[in-house]
């Protein structure tokens, strides 16, 4: 299968696009957990459609980290000293196809976990040790200021919908189905922003 380059996207190959991602990188290792970076993000809308979650819910969740793969800054190790800001290089391969729902979860899922971190100490407690060492890369538990300004967020429930996804996708011993399962879905949502939107199709 050939896959199209970042300049040559459209509504009809970004998802063929994605799905080549999943192939080619997916059995990276998911940033010191015991599952990969596939069964990541597999495991996020999988848990999503099992629970009858809204389709915009289950796309975001499976696509919630692609800025791993596709960030100029490459992708995160436990050796990390900076951010890479995987979240907005996500956020921007998505936004030209998918609605604000889907991208706001992609770009804020970081800034959920550290919303979520500084109102609930049970949720810090709960994270794994990767998470805790991105979370302080990633600027640590938000300041008061930053937690009226998230709180604005239109789509803040859709938001830690996808964080609390994203927390729970990291057990090894989880089986989903491929990516191509969740294609039609993902390509539905495409086209029905795109002729929203009127994109050239």
């Amino acid at each position: 299968m050939s896959h199209p380059e970042l300049t040559e996207l459209n509504p009809q190959n970004i998802v063929t696009f994605i799905g080549g991602i999943f192939e080619r990188c997916g059995s990276e290792e998911y940033l010191g957990e015991p599952v990969t970076m596939a069964e990541h993000m597999l495991q996020g809308a999988t848990l999503a459609e099992r629970k009858g979650m809204p389709d915009e819910i289950i796309v975001a969740a499976l696509l919630h980290d692609i800025g791993h793969f596709t960030s100029e800054l490459g992708t995160f190790s436990m050796a990390d000293t900076e951010d890479r800001h995987h979240e907005e290089a996500g956020a921007r391969l998505l936004q030209a196809f998918f609605p604000s729902v889907i991208t706001d979860c992609v770009r804020y899922h970081v800034a959920a976990k550290r919303y979520l971190c500084a109102i609930n100490t049970d949720y810090y407690d709960s994270l794994s040790t990767a998470s805790v060492h991105s979370l302080y890369l990633q600027g640590g538990p938000m300041g008061q200021e930053e937690i009226e300004e998230f709180e604005k967020n239109p789509n803040l429930k859709q938001i830690i919908q996808v964080r609390y996804l994203d927390d729970a996708g990291k057990s090894p011993a989880m089986k989903t189905a491929d990516f191509w399962h969740f294609a039609p879905l993902v390509q539905h949502i495409v086209d029905r922003h795109c002729e929203f939107r009127g994109h050239n199709t």
